[in-house]
């Protein structure tokens, strides 16, 4: 049996016969991905402390409440924590979050281009969502602006202190694209510790944050246990066990 399949992957090679599939080969990812969501989705959604699925029209907003669930629980009104978001955008939730705590130890980072997308997403063009920094008012948030390729390393050789920080570390992944989420995931893996929220912004999206996720947790061995979701699984937060 073993060597019949390696004699037809080898003829597959030298006669690539199913090449004629790559125009679908999109929607293969697509439905791949998409059934690999829904059987989580199932999987989890009844053992989840907060959820709001299913609706039939969205309302991003409905990520604030989920938001609030998450403060109250761990009580970071009052506690200190470090909060590192990945797409920044406006800066409404990283603004958000640093209104909800009162501790002057608590630390906010963002990391964005700010020049859009670095790559084509979906219905999105290279360079959509282009904006200027957000002006933040709060000392205790710093901005990076550039590709996470080329600033997250040099970020982390400076900010040791911050990212192995005694308080819990909250990582909000909210930059749309599979390559970006992927490699923040991979890149920040060492300094995962127990407790610590790993949030996902479009976690619903198949091929790209949902598939981030999975080759992640897959590749790394890592559980990451589902505490909320809301907007259809579109926000989903994670804790580190």
């Amino acid at each position: 049996m073993l060597k019949f399949r390696i004699f037809i992957k080898d003829f597959l090679l030298g006669f690539p016969i199913t090449y004629i599939f790559k125009p679908l080969s999109s929607l293969f990812l697509f439905l791949h991905y998409n059934n690999k969501l829904i059987k989580y989705i199932y999987k989890h959604k009844s053992s989840l402390e907060y959820n709001d699925f299913y609706k039939f029209f969205r309302n991003y907003n409905d990520r604030y409440p989920m938001y609030e669930f998450l403060v109250k629980k761990y009580n970071l009104y009052t506690d200190a924590f470090c909060f590192f978001e990945f797409g920044v955008a406006g800066g409404d939730s990283i603004k958000w979050w640093a209104d909800k705590s009162s501790n002057a130890e608590t630390k906010l980072f963002g990391f964005d281009t700010f020049e859009g997308l670095p790559e084509s997403w979906g219905l999105f063009k290279q360079g959509h969502f282009a904006q200027d920094a957000p002006i933040m008012a709060d000392t205790r948030i710093t901005l990076t602006k550039g590709l996470f390729q080329d600033t997250l390393q040099n970020f982390i050789d400076k900010n040791q202190v911050a990212l192995q920080s005694k308080h819990k570390k909250i990582f909000h992944l909210d930059a749309d694209l599979y390559t970006a989420t992927l490699y923040t995931l991979t890149t920040l893996h060492q300094y995962f510790k127990k407790g610590d929220i790993i949030m996902f912004d479009e976690f619903s999206v198949a091929v790209d944050e949902f598939r981030a996720f999975d080759e992640y947790t897959s590749s790394f061995y890592v559980t990451l246990k589902p505490i909320s979701a809301s907007v259809n699984f579109n926000k989903v937060a994670f804790e580190v066990q």
